[in-house]
C-alpha cells in the first residue's frame, strides 16, 4: 500500500516547551487511524503538522509523496481534506452551505475570490448528499444546527477528492444528538473501502465510528503505542495514555466505550 503520510523523527518545540518529542508515524492507503490522548497531549499539533499548517522543529514530513519545505503547500493542501475547529470558526456564518463546500476547490474561505463552474457546483452538491445534508445547500451556515454544520464541513473535506482526510476533534461543542449524527456521517467514510485514508483525533473514545483500523496514543507529547487497533487498543494502553485505570468495552455495533475501573488493568501491551 502507498504511504500517504510519513512523519520521520518529527518534534515540535514552542517557547522552549517540548510539545512533541521526536516521533515517527506512517499512514497508508486503506487505513483509518484513531489518534487518542488527553488534552495537552500533542494531538492537535501533530495533525496541524500533518496538514502542513505547522512546521516541525525537527524531522521530515511527507504528504502524498511530497516533502514539506520542498513543495508549494498551498497547492498540496488542496489535496488534503482537513477539518478543525479553528478552520470552521473562520467560515462566515452567512455563507450558503453550498459555498462552504465549493470554496474548498481552491482552499478558499469566500466564493468571490475565484470562479466556479456548473460542474464545481454539482460536485459540491454531491458531497453534501454523501454526508446526508443535500437539503441544506441553499441555507446559510448560521441557520443550521451545529451537528449539521459539521456534516457540511465534512462534505467540504471531500470536495477535491482528497488523498487523505484529517479530522481534528470534529465533534467538539456538539450535543449528544449532534455527536451521534456526526458519528453516523463519519461511518459512511470509515466503512467505505473506496474512501481515502482517514485520521480522526479525539479524546472521547465513544465518538469513534466503526471501521477504524489503527490507533496512535499520545501522552505528554510522546507515543504510548501505535499500530493495528485490535492489538494496540487495550485497557492497559488506554489507562497509560490517560493516566488512570480504565475499562474498555467493544460493543456489538462496533462502537467503543471506556470508563474508570476500580481494578487496575494489566501492564500495557504494546
Amino acid at each position: 500500500m502507498a504511504v500517504v503520510l510519513n512523519l520521520s523523527q518529527v518534534s515540535f518545540v514552542r517557547s522552549d516547551r517540548l510539545i512533541l518529542a521526536p516521533m515517527s508515524w506512517k499512514v497508508s492507503d486503506g487505513e483509518r487511524w484513531l489518534v487518542l490522548g488527553a488534552n495537552g497531549s500533542g494531538k492537535t499539533t501533530l495533525l496541524r503538522i500533518a496538514a502542513m499548517y505547522e512546521h516541525p522543529s525537527s524531522g521530515t514530513v511527507e504528504v502524498l509523496g511530497e516533502r514539506l519545505g520542498r513543495t508549494d503547500v498551498r497547492r498540496l493542501r488542496s489535496r488534503v481534506g482537513y477539518v478543525s475547529a479553528a478552520l470552521t470558526s473562520q467560515l462566515r456564518p452567512e455563507l450558503r452551505c453550498l459555498d462552504v463546500v465549493m470554496t474548498a476547490k481552491h482552499a478558499a474561505l469566500e466564493p468571490w475570490w475565484h470562479r466556479y463552474s456548473t460542474a464545481d457546483e454539482q460536485r459540491a452538491r454531491d458531497c453534501l448528499s454523501r454526508m446526508g445534508v443535500a437539503g441544506l445547500a441553499e441555507r446559510s451556515m448560521s441557520t443550521v444546527s451545529s451537528g449539521e454544520q459539521q456534516r457540511v464541513v465534512l462534505a467540504r473535506s471531500l470536495m477535491n477528492d482528497p488523498g487523505v482526510i484529517l479530522l481534528d476533534e470534529p465533534s467538539a461543542r456538539l450535543d449528544l444528538g449532534g455527536r451521534e449524527q456526526l458519528v453516523a456521517a463519519l461511518s459512511e467514510l470509515t466503512l467505505d473501502p473506496s474512501a481515502p485514508p482517514l485520521v480522526l483525533v479525539t479524546h472521547h473514545l465513544d465518538e469513534t465510528p466503526p471501521g477504524m483500523t489503527h490507533v496512535l496514543m499520545l501522552r505528554d507529547g510522546e507515543i504510548v503505542t501505535k499500530g493495528p487497533i485490535e492489538r494496540c487498543l487495550t485497557a492497559a494502553n488506554l489507562s497509560e495514555c490517560f493516566g488512570l485505570p480504565l475499562h474498555l468495552e467493544r460493543r456489538a455495533d462496533g462502537r467503543l466505550s471506556a470508563w474508570h475501573s476500580p481494578t487496575p488493568p494489566a501492564a500495557p501491551d504494546r
